[in-house]
């Protein structure tokens, strides 16, 4: 039995940040890279950014531009994208999902658990 969840998504204005939780079922999760993907509104889902199972690499989105941050703590089985200067234009419905190698790419297909989204939006 494996899941991730979503969590923290809410209603916030242009220029705040938020706080994004991805969380795991356990240890069947921790040696897994774990990526976010965000869907809008009549879009393709993208790439978001992954973090690797052991912590150290990354890889973000070049829309990111240094406005999001990716975090885990194994103690609390939870992964977390932290979104600063927030835009109108990130305004989407947020997953996140285990990767299925060790450092998985930007491509949905190199994930397999998908958690069920958590609804981010931004107004102006």
């Amino acid at each position: 039995q494996v899941q991730l969840v979503e969590s923290g998504g809410g209603l916030v204005q242009a220029g705040d940040s938020l706080t994004l939780s991805c969380s795991h079922s356990g240890d069947t999760y921790r040696t897994r890279s774990i990526g976010w993907f965000r869907q809008a509104p009549g879009k393709e889902r993208e790439f978001v950014g992954r973090i690797s199972w052991d912590l150290n690499r990354f890889y973000y989105a070049d829309f990111v531009k240094g406005r999001f941050t990716l975090s885990r703590d194994n103690t609390k089985n939870t992964i977390y994208l932290q979104m600063n200067k927030l835009t109108p234009e990130d305004t989407a419905i947020y997953y996140c999902a285990r990767g299925r190698t060790l450092v998985p790419g930007p491509q949905s297909s190199e994930y397999d658990h998908w958690g069920q989204g958590t609804q981010v939006t931004v107004s102006s």
